[in-house]
């Protein structure tokens, strides 16, 4: 596993460009690779989603729901088949708020506008802050790192304070 520290990650971001700067192609393809795949993803469509998704070896997923991160993607038929239960019609916009690119590093940072169904619960907005990193090996990307919360509308720092804590109001 590649871990890198707070120090080298601001290295990285300070010489890989700036949000709202050009886009290189291949990195322009990605992200529309990218929506297209999450798109698939929240419509119960795992198979296409792996498809278009080379999650690396050293994978790392901080999954919106907190908790530890998991590392690595585990891609069975038990796995699928939980996903496809997992997820249902949804629709998802996504939207770019800044790329960061070098030549084998791409950082993706987006919001997810995803509507539909998650986790047994009925259909309703699923918005997402969500972190990307892709590291290239050879002429394919490989996801190696995602981050999403839920935190799409402000909270207030007191709300923020109850789920840094783990006190969570009970339904």
């Amino acid at each position: 596993m590649h871990l890198l520290s707070p120090f080298t990650v601001g290295v990285l971001f300070a010489t890989m460009g700036s949000p709202g700067g050009d886009t290189p192609p291949d990195v322009a393809g990605l992200v529309r690779n990218t929506e297209k795949a999450n798109q698939a993803l929240v419509r119960g469509d795992i198979d296409e989603y792996v498809a278009l998704t080379r999650h690396a070896k050293d994978y790392a997923l901080m999954n919106p729901f907190g908790g530890a991160p998991s590392h690595g993607f585990e891609d069975s038929p038990e796995r699928r088949a939980g996903m496809k239960q997992f997820f249902k019609s949804g629709t998802l916009k996504q939207e770019v708020v800044a790329t960061f690119a070098s030549d084998d590093l791409v950082v993706l940072v987006t919001i997810e506008h995803m509507h539909g169904e998650a986790g047994g619960l009925p259909e309703q907005d699923w918005t997402l802050r969500v972190t990307q990193v892709f590291r290239r090996d050879g002429s394919e990307w490989q996801l190696v790192h995602r981050h999403a919360d839920p935190l799409g509308n402000k909270i207030t720092v007191p709300q923020a304070a109850a789920l840094a804590r783990g006190s969570l109001p009970s339904n």
